[in-house]
């Protein structure tokens, strides 16, 4: 018996032990993640950012390519034709009439071509519109980095909403069963009437719909965060702390709408970067306007024969130089593609004023959002010390017998609704302080 009971202890301490393990395991393979871990992993593994990334290195190989028009171009050229039918002439020689066929039956060519720009308005033009183009590109990725950051932000935020929810609903859901059990226990003493059993009953039927959708809401807000961020699904992750941790934040910074400035609007500097590329393609455009000016050299070596014996061939060399001038005289597409640049620029510049209105309109309302999300904070935090209260006194009358099961039911239905409330108007505050960074350019 004693050698069964120690094998029994044994055998208990293993399974503890290996249960101990297990949940280690399990906690050490969950990551923790708090918002700046979440936005340095988004960063750096999400593909939207990759691509942005990829699009500027494109953009600078392009400008290479215009660099590259200012070197020489260097080509090795050769050809062969065959003559199918010589020229003929008739020559007189002392009256006499003689036909003459002129020509090789064979034609070779090869050599060495150089040709180098010496004034290309056009070529030097459009290295600056390819410089504007890069611009362009890395405000683009700064743009799709703001627009990540504030999707991780809302997402990370939303997360914490749903998991405080959770826990309030959870907890409302314990009160209405210890509330039951209680209620039960009296009806089985014959302390209460059955109408009491059933109303306790339907509260903790009715909160269980509610648990379990925010439950799900848990697990489809993190699933949110995960894609965002790049990683894989299966990968368990938690965040710490809950949207109360952010209350301080909201009483520290207040802003007026005069404060607003929306230099750093990532909106407005593709449109300033757009109107500095149509002007330097309008400048590309009027080099169409200018002479152009290369220089060109060629060394080539001829051979002329009638069979293929070529190693019998005699080649002759020749090369030249020159300058090749052209001067535009006249082309209408020219005078049409510049107006039409032109009036892209006007466009241009009536979007770009409609824009400024509409982002001073949302960075306004954001302001306010934020303003009123802070007043309801302190309300609400007082209305859940009194639904607290009101809980506590709606228990004990109904103890006493002094209440009914409908106070009980309605105060905790009070405190609840509280507490979500509590909680939503911080995320509120937070989602339109987000908001509002991503309009203002704030990285």
């Amino acid at each position: 018996m004693k050698c069964f009971l120690g094998k029994k202890m044994f055998l208990t301490a293993v399974a503890a032990c290996a249960i101990g393990c297990v949940q280690a395991q399990e906690v050490k393979d969950t990551l923790t993640l708090t918002l700046n871990k979440a936005l340095e992993i988004a960063l750096s593994e999400n593909p939207t950012m990759k691509v942005a990334g990829q699009e500027i290195k494109l953009k600078k190989e392009a400008k290479r390519e215009a660099y590259g028009g200012l070197f020489p171009e260097v080509a090795l050229t050769g050809s062969y034709s065959r003559t199918l039918k010589k020229q003929t002439m008739v020559m007189d020689f002392g009256g006499e009439a003689q036909t003459i066929q002129v020509g090789s039956d064979n034609s070779y060519q090869g050599g060495l071509n150089i040709s180098l720009p010496v004034f290309a308005p056009a070529l030097y033009k459009s290295i600056n519109l390819t410089q504007a183009d890069v611009d362009l590109a890395v405000e683009k990725a700064r743009s799709s980095k703001l627009d990540l950051v504030n999707q991780v932000t809302k997402a990370y935020y939303q997360l914490l909403l749903a998991q405080d929810s959770y826990a309030v609903l959870l907890q409302s859901y314990a009160q209405a069963e210890a509330t039951f059990n209680v209620v039960k226990a009296k009806y089985e003493q014959g302390a209460v009437s059955e109408y009491d059993k059933i109303r306790a009953d339907v509260q903790v039927r009715s909160l269980k719909p509610s648990v379990v959708s925010a439950r799900n809401g848990v697990n489809l807000a993190r699933l949110q965060l995960q894609v965002l961020m790049g990683m894989d699904p299966d990968i368990a992750i938690g965040i710490e702390g809950n949207l109360k941790d952010y209350e301080m934040m909201m009483f520290e910074t207040q802003l007026n709408p005069a404060q607003l400035n929306l230099v750093n609007n990532s909106d407005l500097k593709q449109m300033d970067l757009n109107a500095d590329l149509l002007q330097k393609s309008l400048a590309v455009q009027r080099t169409n306007f200018m002479p152009t000016l290369s220089a060109s050299f060629n060394y080539s070596y001829t051979s002329l024969n009638n069979d293929f014996k070529m190693a019998h061939y005699k080649w002759f060399p020749y090369s030249t130089v020159g300058l090749n001038l052209s001067i535009p005289l006249f082309k209408a597409s020219n005078f049409t593609k510049v107006k039409q640049t032109k009036i892209q620029m006007m466009q241009l510049n009536e979007n770009r004023l409609n824009t400024h209105r509409q982002l001073t309109m949302q960075a306004t309302s954001y302001l306010d959002s934020m303003s009123a999300s802070t007043e309801q904070v302190v309300s609400n935090k007082e209305g859940i010390i009194e639904a607290e209260k009101g809980q506590l006194i709606a228990q004990k009358r109904y103890d006493v017998g002094k209440g009914t099961i409908l106070e009980v039911n309605d105060s905790e239905v009070a405190l609840t609704q509280a507490r979500l409330t509590y909680n939503q108007s911080i995320y509120d505050y937070l989602v339109a302080k987000a908001d509002l960074d991503k309009v203002l350019g704030m990285e």
